[in-house]
């Protein structure tokens, strides 16, 4: 059975996006980068909301990225070897190596995936999260060392979900942090 696990680059304050949409705040260094680049060769499939999908794909589907290094680019080829799901009603289709799936269908076809699926499928997307968070067995952040005020948050559903440590990671260099918790039930 698959562990289905929520997780990303957070603001200290608990957002993902700052006021403007910005993401900047959350750039990795090389040590972080390289324990996310382990996690994107261990995924099973990524499950994406369509905001986090494009930004993703305008990223990070192409290895030879002039501006990235070598680790960017190991990232880049773990992501696009992996499957992608993309939850949408907005778009109309989505390339090779994609599949899109409507809302009204996110929750039996996330069940179907559980059950299916050895290893771990990864959700991208606060609201994509937020709509699966009855399903979510985990709980990842990479903790970044900044305050943004406000944005878009990590977790946006109104329930209270009680979660158990199991497993953190401090970076010193960076003072960037890695949580993984369990979800309780």
């Amino acid at each position: 059975m698959g562990i289905l696990t929520y997780g990303m680059h957070v603001s200290l304050d608990g957002y993902i996006e700052d006021p403007a949409g910005s993401i900047d705040f959350s750039a990795p260094d090389e040590e972080v980068h390289r324990v996310a680049n382990r996690q994107a060769k261990n995924t099973s499939a990524y499950l994406l909301g369509r905001g986090l999908y494009e930004m993703m794909e305008e990223f990070w589907t192409d290895p030879e990225r002039a501006d990235g290094g070598e680790v960017e680019a190991e990232f880049a080829r773990a992501y696009t070897d992996t499957p992608r799901i993309v939850f949408s009603d907005t778009l109309d289709s989505v390339p090779d190596g994609c599949r899109l799936v409507r809302s009204p269908d996110a929750h039996a076809e996330v069940r179907r995936l559980k059950s299916e699926t050895d290893g771990t499928l990864s959700v991208g997307g606060a609201g994509l999260a937020a709509s699966l968070i009855d399903l979510i067995d985990e709980i990842e952040l990479f903790v970044v060392p900044t305050m943004v005020g406000g944005g878009k948050s990590f977790y946006a559903p109104d329930r209270r979900l009680d979660l158990t440590l199991e497993e953190h990671r401090a970076f010193p260099a960076s003072g960037w942090m890695y949580l993984r918790y369990s979800v309780s039930r």
